[in-house]
């Protein structure tokens, strides 16, 4: 494995990691300016967007995401993750558990400062019957 990769995949843990803690200054600060998120059913998301939505969601929900990397691929200064994930969904105040499971594929770019932010990202998260 080389370097490169095992900062992506420590930039992958660090983002699993905020999620799972609702922490949106930390996944701030592994954005790309440029991001382009998109989620299924959903018009694509920049910073903005994802900010609004992460906060929303962890103020309603409490969340926990499982990711297994599948694959990491470094090609000069572009990188993408393949990973397999699934979420769970418990509402803080009353309503139903939920659970989603799917896919994702992440863009990653490295930076003048050598920093790896993640650039695009898709999933196809669905919930589990």
């Amino acid at each position: 494995m080389t370097s490169e990769e095992r900062e992506i995949r420590a930039v992958h843990s660090s983002w699993i990691d905020a999620v799972n803690a609702g922490d949106l200054t930390h996944l701030l600060t592994v954005l790309a300016e440029d991001v382009v998120l998109l989620s299924p059913g959903q018009a694509p998301a920049g910073r903005e967007g994802f900010s609004s939505t992460f906060t929303t969601a962890h103020k309603q929900m409490q969340i926990r995401c499982i990711s297994e990397l599948e694959e990491v691929v470094v090609v000069g200064e572009v990188a993408y993750t393949r990973s397999r994930d699934a979420l769970s969904v418990v509402p803080r105040e009353s309503g139903k558990a939920a659970q989603f499971a799917g896919y994702r594929m992440t863009v990653y770019r490295k930076q003048r400062d050598g920093r790896w932010l993640l650039s695009r990202d898709v999933h196809t998260l669905s919930a589990v019957a």
